[in-house]
């Protein structure tokens, strides 16, 4: 492995290991009866932001070492399930969010709102999606290292929000995942709840597809790939 790769690979892993070690229940219960929930959500976010811009300069500089090709197929997918992500991530900031870390719980006995019916994980599916379709399309090592850790990170977030909202909130949470999923659609598809999209609305979804135009447009300054140029060969 090359030095370029090996500092991806620690970066990656100190990011990851941020959030393990920080919400971890020993530690984080500790540091909160010291400073409080708020300090710590603070403290929470710069911790894991500062090796966040080290894994991403550590992408940036890594060396291409090919492991596959992506069919160009794959690359016109990725492009589309972006839009979906980025719906996704927007519709997830909302105050029937159940998962967000020291906000008060929506009301959980009136069940999932909106897009907690289709998953009640939509940011980190959101992430969870980004992560993996960008590793089909890429296709090398330093992807590998990046998207499947980013990848591996939502996908146990997840369970982790899960196992931390029972111990906190009881069987009000256990009402709540009775009437919700964690894999999209499972609920609705299992007739525990039922998909309404008025209570959806047009705003995520618009908000969704801004977000989705900044990413190209900001894709090639920051990633250093242009994707806008994959769009004009789809449109000829």
């Amino acid at each position: 492995m090359t030095g370029g790769l090996l500092t991806l690979l620690l970066a990656t892993a100190a990011f990851i290991g941020a959030h393990l070690v920080l919400s971890s229940r020993p530690i984080r219960d500790l540091i909160i009866a010291r400073i409080g929930e708020r300090p710590f959500l603070g403290l929470y976010s710069i911790l894991v932001a500062v090796p966040f811009v080290y894994m991403i300069v550590g992408y940036r500089a890594a060396p291409y070492v090919p492991l596959w090709v992506a069919p160009i197929a794959v690359k016109h997918i990725t492009l589309s399930v972006m839009i979906l992500v980025s719906v996704l991530v927007i519709a997830a900031i909302s105050p029937n969010n159940p998962a967000v870390a020291g906000a008060p719980p929506p009301k959980l006995e009136n069940g999932p709102k909106g897009i907690f019916r289709i998953t009640r994980h939509p940011f980190m599916w959101g992430v969870a999606l980004w992560a993996i379709t960008h590793l089909m399309a890429n296709g090398d090592s330093a992807s590998l290292i990046l998207f499947s850790g980013l990848a591996f990170l939502a996908v146990g977030g997840t369970l982790h929000i899960d196992s931390r909202k029972r111990r906190l909130l009881g069987s009000a949470w256990d009402t709540y995942l009775r009437q919700s999923s964690h894999l999209p659609f499972l609920a609705i598809a299992q007739g525990r709840t039922r998909l309404i999209w008025s209570e959806i609305g047009w705003r995520p979804v618009v908000l969704g597809f801004v977000l989705y135009l900044v990413l190209l447009i900001l894709h090639e300054p920051v990633i250093g790939v242009a994707p806008l140029s994959l769009v004009s060969g789809i449109f000829g």
